[in-house]
């Protein structure tokens, strides 16, 4: 009758594994290398099944690197447009009667028509201008108050809060050849704002 010889092998992970090491043929056991050997090869397949030969490899993410766009939803595209032509001068990369996109160089702002939900209340984003007074003055001229707090925040008759941050004072910077294009190639960055650029290994040239 053959009978296969049993022996332990003791893993990474856990307690003594048992598994053939050697099977008695011919009344005798084999010599001792090829029973060694067999143990051995039996138990790396055995350490592979159970712990693997590596470990998994973790999936490479994504960077997140900046916006496209910010969509607002408006009640309509026409008295959307005129409002925040009160405030800002813009060109169009297009519009429909659903829809208006307003040109931010690389990126643009996208009017829907469709809003349906109550008024923004701290939900916001920033919106960057190269002359924050100047927009300041608008809003007073429309006779639009500004929101409570430190910063300049408003919403428009839809209930979009959006507040308004100068290009000089913060960290986004556009590349050169995107501001040279929208004629605003003279704007440049404050010594605080220079500051945390260079602390981040991203000083202006």
């Amino acid at each position: 009758m053959l009978l296969p010889k049993l022996v332990a092998a003791v893993t990474p992970h856990s307690s003594d594994v048992w598994f053939p090491a050697s099977v008695h043929l011919s009344g005798r056991i084999g010599k001792a290398a090829g029973h060694i050997g067999l143990c051995r090869s039996y138990h790396h397949m055995m350490t592979a099944l159970i712990v693997g030969d590596s470990p998994m490899p973790q999936a490479k993410k994504a960077r997140a690197v900046g916006f496209n766009h910010v969509a607002l939803e408006v009640g309509d595209i026409e008295e959307a447009l005129a409002f925040y032509g009160r405030l800002f001068e813009f060109k169009l990369r297009g519009k429909s009667k659903t829809s208006a996109f307003i040109d931010l160089g690389d990126q643009f702002l996208a009017l829907q028509k469709g809003r349906t939900q109550a008024a923004d209340d701290g939900r916001h984003f920033g919106l960057v201008v190269d002359d924050k007074d100047a927009v300041r003055r608008a809003l007073a001229a429309a006779g639009i108050k500004p929101l409570p707090g430190p910063f300049l925040d408003f919403r428009d008759p839809w209930g979009n809060r959006i507040e308004i941050v100068g290009y000089d004072n913060i960290q986004f910077t556009k590349a050169p050849n995107v501001l040279r294009g929208m004629g605003l190639a003279h704007l440049a960055k404050n010594k605080d704002a220079i500051k945390e650029l260079t602390d981040k290994g991203m000083a202006p040239s």
